[in-house]
């Protein structure tokens, strides 16, 4: 079946969505997502959204990315970032995105690690979850944008170094897709981890993809390791994720003996070194997070999801100390793109975590990643629309496939694996092994 479109997104993520919203109206769109719309790293962020607090704040919050990013990041993109961080928050709450707000109407601003000042915008302790259901409703009430649920991307239909398309497999029928735009948002690759607070089917669809058809890749060895995922040696799914934001209330971190060994805000990595050091030196697979001190109706009131997640795993962080240790948590690489997210193909974008626009650096400052998606996503839309009444849709000679989905999945994951063990990256799941 042949299927034609102005513009195919495949993802259904922050940068996904945002993109589809940001497209034209008369651009006919189509999002495609592997599972339900909802299943995304996206759904699963807690802590918030990082914004510049003003046209002042700029310089101090590009120095803050970059030190956290061990200066390895691209300047440029971390200026186009923090330059437009508050018009794109803008864009979500005239959305109807309803962030938490002071007793005067202000905008609440919290601080997470190796933040200078607080400048993250939130709802709660669920701001992913609030983000991609505004999206998703915004998304629903447009006539526009068509979602396919359930959908399995295959690879892109390529023609002289030009993406014309994509295969897509649902109710186990092949679709071929021909687009004048794709946009690849397939998220990143915790999926391939034991070990990760990631959805388990991101298993890097996209960087599989480019590796097929020699599209440029950048910085697939920097992967973060997120310090506090909730510790419990009977799991098998994803670990529940401890947003940074409990420590940046004030939270603190102890060994097994009460003791502080760290400064709880410093970066990411810094953090779960100290904590890979308290695990190995006391032969005990966590260290305890204590929030008690700011009371149960607080507690309740600003982490009500971490509190309930938190109950059904038998702990009452109202009383008891969380039980953490360290699991993989975000890809900085990926597809390399340039400020308006397209990469080295012809009418081939990528946005979000399957993309690298070179922002994170070596380690990505806390509650970036949301913002990273609605920035780029954006530009890519921006440019889409500007361009996309001078692309015709071309067609190509696709064969069917005929690998079960299973096969095709494992020879994916196998390539990405060998793809980023060859650049330098870790995917052993020996340093993550601590239940």
């Amino acid at each position: 079946m042949n299927k034609f479109v102005d513009v195919l997104i495949v993802g259904s993520g922050v940068s996904g969505l945002y993109c589809a919203l940001n497209l034209r109206s008369d651009l006919n769109v189509l999002v495609v997502c592997k599972d339900k719309i909802s299943c995304t790293n996206t759904y699963l962020a807690q802590g918030g959204i990082s914004v510049a607090r003003g046209i002042e704040d700029i310089p101090l919050y590009i120095e803050d990315t970059l030190k956290a990013g061990k200066y390895k990041n691209d300047v440029e993109a971390v200026k186009v970032l923090t330059s437009e961080s508050m018009d794109n928050i803008k864009q979500l709450i005239d959305m109807g995105l309803k962030f938490d707000r002071n007793d005067d109407g202000s905008l609440n601003f919290t601080k997470e690690g190796a933040h200078s000042i607080n400048r993250i915008v939130h709802t709660k302790d669920n701001t992913g979850e609030s983000t991609a259901n505004i999206l998703i409703d915004n998304v629903k009430h447009r006539e526009n944008i068509a979602v396919y649920e359930y959908t399995y991307f295959i690879d892109i239909i390529e023609r002289e170094n030009e993406c014309i398309g994509a295969i897509l497999i649902k109710d186990d029928e092949q679709i071929n897709v021909y687009a004048k735009s794709v946009v690849l948002a397939t998220g990143g690759i915790g999926g391939l981890f034991n070990n990760s607070t990631n959805q388990r089917i991101l298993k890097g669809d996209g960087i599989a993809t480019a590796v097929k058809h020699n599209i440029e890749l950048k910085d697939i060895n920097y992967i973060q390791i997120h310090p506090t995922a909730f510790y419990d040696k009977e799991i098998d799914d994803k670990r529940l994720l401890i947003s940074e934001s409990l420590r940046g209330e004030g939270g603190k971190l102890t060994n097994i003996s009460g003791e502080r060994f760290v400064n709880e805000l410093l970066p990411r990595d810094v953090v779960s070194e100290a904590v890979y050091k308290q695990i190995k030196e006391t032969q005990t697979p966590y260290v305890n997070l204590d929030i008690r001190f700011l009371g149960r109706e607080y507690i309740i009131n600003r982490f009500s999801s971490i509190y309930e997640e938190c109950l059904k795993r038998g702990t009452d962080i109202t009383r008891e100390c969380i039980k953490v240790s360290p699991a993989q948590h975000f890809f900085m690489g990926g597809i390399k793109v340039d400020l308006n997210s397209l990469t080295s193909m012809k009418k081939l974008y990528a946005v979000g975590e399957s993309s690298c626009t070179g922002i994170h650096g070596a380690n990505r400052l806390a509650s970036n990643s949301l913002l990273e998606g609605l920035v780029f996503s954006r530009r890519a839309a921006n440019l889409i629309n500007s361009e996309i009444d001078n692309i015709e849709n071309k067609v190509s000679v696709v064969k069917n496939i005929d690998k079960p989905l299973e096969k095709l999945s494992r020879e994916n994951e196998e390539l990405v694996r060998n793809t980023i063990k060859s650049m330098g990256g870790k995917l052993d799941d020996e340093l993550l092994s601590h239940r």
